[in-house]
């Protein structure tokens, strides 16, 4: 009798498993299917990119011109920018009446943005700083705000900066058809997104439920397991940050944003200054905030790789600047703000890890 039982098991799984494979697709349908928005998304990039890419040869001269004194500037303006992170982190913790040091604070952005490319984007970023943070001896409270609150006002910054832009070449006249209702949709998104966290501020278990059955829609979709928890204490941290933001005491965390978004933007006016071609102040807000917003609205491509650096490059050619220049400029400025930290930033992480 029991081998019959057990017969009839073992039949009975062979048969869910061979329902199963039927049910599910194939790996190779499975691979293209998660990887396939970020591919439309590098061809689109390509193709952004490949219109300047006329202009190598000539670009390649422009490099060989380059002076020297404004480049070491520029890197110079790349350290106090991620100072201007350590600071705003530093404040941050402050609000709870603890204490991080601001080149910790610079040395914990730099691993969480280089983690943050590999896993979960800002979502990776903002946990590897709360772990990190933590780890330092500040409060499960401190760390959480230390998590959330950067992100927040460095948007914050980046969203009024790309503001000033368009509404800039709005009233030059400078935006073809095309970019008018990129531009448009892309404001549209951020005030559906500001709209929605004013009203999730209110009715936050609904939010709450809307996220968490959205984030469970993405995981499906790529066929990865996903657990509520992590969503649900994100969110908290997230209400808990708007929370202490209410409550005042804003003005050094969004000097410590605008330390870091200032210098940064000072890394490209350099380039541009080595490079034999300074801009004024409105051409260089127009060609900075509104591509690296872009990028960080496109977070399937880690850090907006080739979204920012095609639409840096378009905006400022179709300001006057020559293709060859922008190309170098743009390129150059996404090494050092971007590459060379990121480099650096992994073996600080596995650093950190450590100890």
């Amino acid at each position: 009798m029991s081998i019959d039982r057990n017969e009839s098991r073992s039949g009975q799984k062979s048969e869910n498993n061979v329902h199963r494979s039927l049910l599910s697709p194939p790996p190779l349908v499975l691979k293209v299917g998660r990887y396939l928005p970020t591919l439309i998304l590098i061809g689109l990039a390509v193709n952004l990119i490949l219109p300047q890419l006329a202009s190598v040869e000539t670009s390649l001269d422009v490099i060989k011109t380059m002076v020297p004194w404004a480049v070491l500037l520029a890197a110079l303006g790349q350290v106090v920018s991620y100072l201007g992170a350590g600071y705003l982190i530093n404040s941050v913790v402050a609000k709870v009446n603890q204490n991080i040091p601001i080149l910790k604070g610079a040395i914990i952005t730099l691993a969480a943005s280089s983690i943050g490319m590999l896993a979960g984007g800002p979502f990776g970023n903002a946990a590897a700083t709360y772990r990190w943070v933590r780890k330092s001896g500040v409060s499960a409270e401190g760390a959480g705000l230390a998590g959330t609150l950067p992100t927040i006002f460095n948007n914050t910054i980046l969203t009024a900066l790309a503001v000033a832009g368009i509404l800039h070449l709005l009233l030059a006249h400078s935006l073809s058809s095309v970019q008018f209702f990129a531009f448009v949709l892309i404001l549209t998104l951020l005030g559906l997104g500001f709209a929605a966290i004013h009203w999730g501020i209110k009715n936050r278990a609904g939010f709450t439920l809307i996220i968490v059955r959205i984030a469970a829609y993405f995981a499906r979709l790529l066929h990865k397991t996903y657990t509520p928890a992590s969503t649900e204490t994100s969110i908290s941290r997230v209400f808990a940050a708007l929370e202490t933001l209410g409550n005042g005491g804003w003005q050094r965390p969004l000097l410590g944003a605008a330390i870091y978004a200032g210098f940064d933007m000072l890394t490209l006016y350099f380039f541009f200054i080595a490079a034999g071609s300074p801009v004024g102040p409105e051409i260089l807000v127009v060609g900075y905030g509104l591509p690296l917003l872009l990028g960080r609205i496109t977070f399937l491509l880690p850090g907006g790789v080739g979204i920012v650096e095609s639409t840096m490059a378009a905006l400022y050619t179709g300001l006057g600047v020559p293709g060859s220049i922008a190309v170098v400029v743009v390129l150059s400025y996404r090494v050092f703000s971007f590459w060379i930290p990121t480099l650096i930033g992994f073996p600080i992480a596995f650093y950190l890890q450590r100890i």
